[in-house]
């Protein structure tokens, strides 16, 4: 049994960085059994209804602009899994959850970028999925506990997205994390590590600063989703946290466990 994985993906950039979270992320993989695939929730893919990629040789989306020309160079190859696409698609229809398949849609930054860093072989096949930020905390958790089963399967569930995440925040010339998002992230850790679901589903009125660290929900619904996926285990574990630009945060929680099956 893999657990799951929250990952702040950064700016796109991330990619083609090499500090002390790029060097975290190539560890992790080679720290965790290899998956026979992998599921992403990407906080770049919106959709109304709960949707999941089924596209066999899912094309790149660079979803972006005024970054490095080289950001457009990069490939990641990756496969789909048309039948694990329909396993996940049974689970979700399972416990009632609306969802669909898509053969078009292509592999965002918020899947590439991590998944470049952590699996550069581009071997294991990618499911990505889609949030949508106008659901309940309630909604989130449930979706992903619909996938809690595939953890069995040695599937690997990751929510990718950023916990403070303030573009308009960002401050180049500022290294030092400013109070507001410290505050910010030293709250969700104790809620997470207590697995505190009554303040962590109403997070949008219990943390301090919300207004400010998640102006939008889009980033901090796949940790929710994440979180869900490890319902059955409810231990989670900070494994790194720093802060790039002053405010973007740059975490990864794990939750649930390994465990040999």
């Amino acid at each position: 049994m893999l657990p799951t994985f929250f990952i702040a993906h950064g700016t796109p950039s991330l990619v083609i960085e090499q500090h002390a979270y790029t060097e975290f992320l190539q560890k992790l993989a080679k720290s965790i059994p290899t998956p026979k695939a992998i599921v992403l929730f990407s906080a770049h893919w919106e959709s109304p209804v709960q949707t999941i990629s089924s596209a066999i040789h899912p094309e790149m989306i660079y979803d972006f602009s005024g970054f490095s020309e080289e950001l457009y160079a990069i490939k990641y190859p990756a496969r789909g899994d048309l039948t694990l696409s329909l396993h996940i698609e049974q689970l979700f229809q399972d416990e009632g959850i609306r969802c669909e398949l898509d053969d078009e849609r292509g592999l965002d930054h918020g899947v590439w970028a991590p998944l470049h860093i952590m699996y550069p072989d581009a071997q294991i096949p990618v499911v990505a999925l889609s949030v949508n930020p106008r659901l309940t905390a309630e909604e989130h958790y449930r979706i992903g506990a619909a996938l809690g089963p595939l953890r069995d399967e040695d599937v690997l569930i990751l929510g990718s997205g950023g916990t403070v995440h303030n573009v308009r925040r960002l401050d180049r010339n500022n290294p030092v994390p400013q109070v507001w998002a410290v505050e910010f992230d030293e709250w969700l850790a104790e809620q997470l590590e207590t697995w505190n679901l009554e303040a962590l589903l109403r997070y949008d009125e219990r943390a301090p600063n919300v207004r400010v660290a998640v102006p939008t929900p889009e980033h901090f619904v796949p940790l929710l989703l994440a979180l869900g996926a490890a319902d059955g285990a409810r231990r989670a574990k900070l494994l790194h946290h720093s802060f790039q630009m002053s405010t973007l945060s740059l975490c990864c929680w794990m939750f649930g466990g390994i465990k040999k099956s």
